[in-house]
C-alpha cells in the first residue's frame, strides 16, 4: 500500500508541476509575442520615418546612405567598437590587416569628434616631418576634420603614392596651428622591428597584430639568439607600447612563443556554449630566457592579451604604465557586396579568469616617463573607460580605471621604461623613486 500511495502522491505532484510548467511556458510565450509585436511596431515606425524623409525632405536624399547611417547608428549605440563597414571600408580594413597602403604613416583615433594621433609610424612621411603622439589633426587639405568619421578622415589622408596632402595640427602647449605638407608614400607597416641592445639583450618592438606579426617575432628571436655571442644573451624586451591590437590569432601565437603550456586567453560570449579557450603548445622559442614586456596607456586589445598571458603565467615582468583596457572581441561578419558588420561578440579573459575591460592591465613594475613641460597633463590616453558608451567589464563602475600616459621619448637615452627594462635584465638596481625592481630577473615557467 505504501508503494501505491507514494506513486499516487507522485502522480498528483507531477500533474501539479506539469500544470505550473504549462502555465509558465504559456506566460513566457505570451511575453515573447508581446515583445515581438513591440519590435515590429518600432520597425514600422522606422519605415514610416524613412518614407517621410524620402518624400518630404527639402532635397532628394541618397537613400542608400540614409539606410547605411541608420544601420551604423544602431551598431554604434551598442559600444564604441561595433559598426557597419561599407564595401570600401571593408576593403581598407583588409589592407590594414595586411599592413601596406599609400599614405602618410600616422596611426590615429577619434575621440569625441577630434582626430588624435596615436603614434607616427617609424620612417614614414609623418614621422620624418615631426608629427607627434597626441597631436590633434584639425584640417586635411583645407577641410575641417570636425564632423568626419574616423573612416572618412583616414580616407582623406590616404591616396596615390607621391601625391601631397596638407595637414593643420594642434599641438598641446602651442597656441597656433602647425601646418605640414606631406608627400604620400608606399606605407609598409612592419608589424615587428627587432634589434640588439648592446650585445646581450634582444629588443623586439611589436607595433600591430597583423598577419605578419608572429613570423616577424620568430625572426627577431632567431636573429638575437644568433647575434649574441656564446651564452651572453640575457633576455628579451617585448615592446607593446602604443600597440592598439589587431588579430586575435596572432596574439595567441605571440603569447605561445614564450609559453610551454597553459591557457593563453578565453573568450566568452552571451551564451556559455560559445566560450572558447586558447592554450599554449609545447616549445618556448626563447628557450626560457627572461622576458620584460613594456606597456602603456596606448597598449590595447591583442597587446593586452599577450601582456596578460605573460603576467598571469609569471613568465616575465610587465613594466610601464596601465594599459588601455579594451577587453572585448569584435567579429567581422561579411555581407557580400554590401560590406561587413564589425560586431562585439565576446569579452576576453586572461588565464587567471580576469577581465581587463575598462580596467586595463596594471604593470608588475610601474615606470613613469619624464614628460616635457609642454606635454604635462596632456600625455594621457583616456582608455576604454573614457569612451562614451563603452562596454562594462562586469565590475562595479567605481572599479573602472581611466587611461595612463602613452608618451614615449624619441631619444632612446631618455626612455625611462626601456632603460629600466634593460637594467632589470642585466641585474642592475635602479634608485628612481617611481621604480621598484625585483631582486632577480624573471625566469622560465616551471
Amino acid at each position: 500500500m505504501r508503494k501505491i500511495s507514494l506513486l499516487m502522491v507522485g502522480a498528483v505532484v507531477g500533474a501539479g508541476l506539469t500544470a505550473v510548467t504549462l502555465r509558465t511556458n504559456l506566460m513566457s510565450a505570451t511575453s515573447a509575442v508581446a515583445a515581438n509585436a513591440e519590435t515590429y511596431r518600432s520597425l514600422n515606425l522606422f519605415g514610416d520615418i524613412f518614407e517621410k524623409i524620402r518624400t518630404d525632405y527639402v532635397e532628394k536624399p541618397d537613400e542608400r546612405k540614409l539606410i547605411e547611417a541608420a544601420i551604423n547608428g544602431m551598431l554604434t549605440s551598442l559600444d564604441p567598437h561595433s559598426g557597419y563597414l561599407d564595401p570600401k571600408s571593408f576593403r581598407d580594413m583588409d589592407i590594414d590587416m595586411r599592413g601596406r597602403f599609400g599614405g602618410l604613416g600616422i596611426e590615429v583615433t577619434m575621440e569625441e569628434g577630434t582626430l588624435k594621433v596615436v603614434t607616427p609610424i617609424d620612417d614614414t612621411p609623418a614621422f620624418r616631418a615631426g608629427i607627434m603622439t597626441n597631436d590633434l589633426i584639425r584640417e586635411i587639405d583645407g577641410d575641417a576634420v570636425q564632423g568626419l568619421t574616423l573612416t572618412q578622415a583616414v580616407e582623406k589622408m590616404r591616396g596615390p603614392v607621391n601625391s601631397s596632402v596638407k595637414l593643420k595640427i594642434e599641438r598641446p602647449g602651442r597656441k597656433e596651428l602647425i601646418e605640414f605638407t606631406l608627400v604620400r608614400s608606399d606605407i609598409v607597416v612592419p608589424a615587428v622591428r627587432a634589434r640588439m641592445e648592446g650585445d646581450d639583450v634582444g629588443y623586439i618592438r611589436i607595433s600591430t597584430f597583423s598577419e605578419q606579426t608572429f613570423d616577424g617575432l620568430r625572426r627577431g628571436i632567431e636573429r638575437a639568439v644568433a647575434d649574441a655571442p656564446g651564452d651572453k644573451l640575457k633576455g628579451f624586451i617585448i615592446d607593446l607600447r602604443n600597440n592598439r591590437g589587431g588579430r586575435l590569432d596572432q596574439a595567441v601565437l605571440v603569447s605561445d612563443a614564450f609559453l610551454e603550456r597553459g591557457e593563453i586567453v578565453s573568450t566568452r560570449g552571451r551564451n556559455s556554449d560559445e566560450t572558447q579557450r586558447f592554450s599554449a603548445k609545447s616549445g618556448d622559442l626563447t628557450r626560457g630566457k627572461p622576458v620584460v614586456v613594456l606597456i602603456n596607456g596606448g597598449s590595447a586589445s591583442a597587446a593586452e592579451i599577450v601582456a596578460g598571458a605573460i603576467q598571469d603565467h609569471k613568465r616575465g615582468q610587465v613594466m610601464g604604465t596601465r594599459s588601455f583596457g579594451k577587453g572585448s572581441v569584435q567579429t567581422i561578419i561579411p555581407l557580400g557586396a554590401n560590406g561587413a558588420l564589425r560586431l562585439t561578440t565576446a569579452r576576453y579573459y586572461t588565464p587567471s579568469g580576469k577581465s581587463i575591460q575598462a580596467k586595463g592591465i596594471d604593470p608588475d613594475i610601474v615606470v613613469l616617463q619624464d614628460i616635457p613641460d609642454e606635454l604635462k597633463g596632456k600625455d594621457e590616453t583616456k582608455g576604454e573607460a573614457g569612451l562614451k558608451g563603452h562596454l562594462s567589464g562586469g565590475a562595479k563602475p567605481e572599479e573602472e580605471k581611466s587611461g595612463s600616459s602613452s608618451y614615449i621619448p624619441t631619444d632612446k637615452a631618455k626612455d625611462n621604461q626601456l632603460n629600466a627594462a634593460l637594467d632589470l635584465l642585466r641585474g642592475i638596481k635602479r634608485d628612481a623613486a617611481n621604480q621598484a625592481t625585483p631582486a632577480a630577473p624573471a625566469t622560465r615557467q616551471n
